[in-house]
């Protein structure tokens, strides 16, 4: 699957009165035709930056953006207009025209394109069809719940064909099952029309949710990247983890984990963590059946992703020293990251 979006050594720098700022710092990502792409990170790590450098409203100190085969830091005007007509984008705060219908908000791209108005209106009701919003063609933006709005602004976005389709914090504004609701009509979107999807965001649940790979950013530079669920089976460096822990580990755990290492003085606290069909397998049962150690499961959680199950369960082994290492050993052995949790290992 070939790129769609390239970035080589992307770095945009502001001037402010205080000396320069660094928002995106050396950022290379090759995003593929047809996938959903999610960018995560806390505010300020430069992830709306990076977004508005994919479209054109910034361009880059230095490097390279390529969108569907076009420099977007390189050109500008007519060019740029029309290069931006192949990327779509929705909001946060949905940036609705609150004096026009719903469907006058859908075809008001297609009119300043210049497109006949019958043309348009015939876009319009299509898009109102795909996303859901039959009934409200006539009613304005102040009669519409917050995933009703965002319908909108999903449909407005699709208006002109666009080959992206850029999402900052698009779910941000909105209840966790009205988020869901959008993540779902994003990904039959994406099936539906082939379309590639760059999502921006804070939370990972909508990264689990609907993302097919992941770059993390912190301080501007994108600090880990990989398929959803390679990066949830492995995350590699801290802001991941503590990513990956909103989904995989309830507030509590840390804990509650020191409190057990301290109830069980003898034998082992571990953590395992799987993904795929491992999720299935009676990895318990068989240590119990092949190792002389005693078992005792403390808690765990299955979370499904867009790729496949991933789960995390923390167990205490006991019995002597080798058999414990013997059983952990054949746990790895099982594509299972395994880590042995010490008090030491609960601090980050």
């Amino acid at each position: 699957m070939k790129p769609l979006i390239t970035l080589e050594h992307v770095t945009k720098v502001y001037p402010t009165g205080r000396g320069n700022v660094t928002a995106v710092n050396d950022v290379s990502l090759h995003i593929r035709e047809g996938e959903i792409f999610g960018i995560i990170g806390y505010s300020g790590a430069g992830k709306s930056s990076l977004i508005r450098l994919l479209n054109g409203l910034e361009k880059p100190t230095s490097g390279q953006v390529l969108v569907a085969g076009k420099d977007i830091g390189k050109i500008s005007g007519k060019e740029l207009r029309q290069a931006r007509q192949e990327i779509g984008m929705i909001f946060q705060h949905f940036n609705l025209l609150w004096s026009r219908t719903v469907r006058e908000n859908i075809a008001f791209p297609l009119e300043i394109a210049g497109v006949p108005k019958k043309e348009r209106l015939k876009r319009a009701d299509e898009l109102i069809q795909l996303v859901g919003l039959q009934g409200r063609e006539n009613a304005y933006p102040s009669q519409l719940s917050g995933g009703q709005k965002q319908r909108v602004g999903i449909a407005r976005a699709l208006a002109n064909n666009p080959k992206v389709l850029l999402c900052d914090e698009a779910t941000s504004a909105l209840d966790p099952q009205t988020t869901d609701s959008i993540l779902e009509l994003l990904v039959d979107i994406n099936k539906r029309l082939g379309l590639t999807i760059v999502l921006i965001t804070h939370e990972m649940h909508v990264i689990r949710k609907i993302c097919d790979r992941v770059a993390v950013m912190e301080n501007g530079k994108v600090v880990e990247e990989g398929e959803v669920l390679h990066v949830f089976q492995r995350p590699q460096q801290m802001i991941t983890k503590r990513f990956v822990q909103q989904i995989t580990e309830p507030e509590e755990t840390k804990e509650t984990i020191a409190h057990l290492l301290d109830q069980y003085p003898t034998g082992k606290v571990v953590q395992f963590a799987f993904a795929g069909s491992v999720t299935e397998r009676p990895l318990i049962a068989e240590l119990i059946r092949n190792f002389d150690v005693k078992i005792n499961i403390l808690q765990g959680k299955i979370s499904q992703t867009h790729q496949g199950s991933y789960g995390v369960l923390f167990v205490h082994i006991d019995g002597s020293h080798e058999e414990v290492a013997k059983a952990i050993d054949y746990v790895r052995q099982q594509q299972v990251v395994v880590e042995v949790m010490t008090h030491e290992s609960l601090i980050s």
